[in-house]
Order: structure tokens, then sequence, then C-alpha cells
């Protein structure tokens, strides 16, 4: 009975870590966009105090995204259970967990633009959106990929669903780094998901003896 209330409970953890991480990272996007809207050009352009204010704020929002989506990644492996793939879980855990960590060190990077000392144009905001547009978004893409996958094959997400997946995960691949908020592709999915799971769909049991 205990291990039947857990597997029950996962698919509503994994919903309301998506949903949250959803509207973490895309406050920290929309934060982050907006105090800096030159992205990783404009050298000569001075930070104000009002884009310093914005930046620390989104700062503030990255470390419970990034909380969030961990936990968000293993309620979602959780779901799968026994019927997972291991090379296509393998790969879902492997970019799930660079994502987290190219995240945390972009946020590193954009803090640079706090220290009134340095700077900021210099170093920290070019690295800063190297790492999230071009490395973070396209770990993102390999996760919402293998996540695609897993659903399909497991049965878990509809088929409108999967094919959203897909073109989400070849946006942040192909186009992403070059066309300006498309990094907030990655929590509308999100976003999407997480409700589709607190509205019921997840796995079918898988077959154990108790089944009789």
């Amino acid at each position: 009975m205990a291990r039947k209330q857990e597997r029950l409970g996962t698919p509503r953890a994994a919903g309301i870590a998506g949903i949250v991480f959803a509207v973490l990272m895309a406050a920290a996007i929309v934060l982050m966009r907006t105090a800096l809207p030159g992205g990783a050009g404009g050298d000569e352009v001075a930070v104000s105090e009002g884009q310093r204010g914005a930046v620390r704020s989104a700062l503030a929002l990255v470390p419970f995204a990034g909380i969030a989506f961990l936990w968000f990644m293993g309620a979602l492996r959780q779901q799968a259970g026994d019927g997972e793939d291991r090379f296509v879980a393998t790969v879902f855990l492997g970019s799930g967990l660079v994502f987290a960590a190219t995240l945390f060190a972009s946020a590193a990077a954009a803090a640079t633009v706090l220290d009134e000392s340095l700077q900021p144009s210099a170093f920290g905001r070019h690295f800063a959106y190297a790492l999230l547009t071009t490395y973070a978004m396209r770990m993102a893409a390999v996760f919402i990929f293998t996540t695609s996958a897993i659903g399909r094959r497991l049965g878990v997400f509809p088929r409108p669903l999967i094919l959203v997946g897909y073109l989400a995960g070849l946006t942040l691949l192909v186009v992403g780094a070059d066309v300006p908020w498309s990094e907030l592709v990655f929590p509308a999915w999100a976003l999407i998901i997480s409700v589709s799971v607190l509205r019921g769909r997840r796995p079918a049991p898988a077959k154990t003896p108790e089944t009789v």
C-alpha cells in the first residue's frame, strides 16, 4: 500500500515542481532580458541602478528555479519506473543535470554586473548570455527530446503534446541563440507538461506479480 501511495503521489509532485520551475524560470528570463536588452552586445552601454535591481531579482529566483527543476526531473524519472529505456534515461538525466549546472554558472556570470568595480559588459554579460542562450538551452532541447521520447514510449503524453515537445526542442536546438526571448520556450513547455501531469496523465502501471 505504501508503494502504491508513493507512485500515486509522484505525478502530483512532478506537476507542482514543474509549474514552480516554469514560473520562476520565466520570471528570471524576463527580468534579465529587460535589464540587459542588448544581450551579449552593447559593450559600451552602462548598467543603471534600476537594471542592477532587475538583475538582482532575477539572480534571486535562479537557485529556486534550479531546485524546482531538479525536483521536476526526478519526479518525471520516477514516473517512468522500470519501463524506461536505459540509454534514453541516461541522456535524460545527463542533459537535465548539465542544464541545471549551466543555468547556475550563467547566473554566477551575470552577477558580475552587480559589482560596480568591474566592467560588466567586458566579460560577465558575454559569458552569461553565451551560457544561457547557447549551452543551457541546447541542453534544455536534449532534455525536451528525451522526455518526449519517454512519454511516447510509455504512452504518458498524447500525440499533440509529444509533437509540441519535438518542435520546442528543435526551436531551442537550432534557432535558440539567434532569436531573442526564445529561452521562454523551455519554461512554457515545462508548464504545459506539468499541467498535463496534474490532470492525471501518467504511465500505465508496470506489470507485476501482484496483478493476478
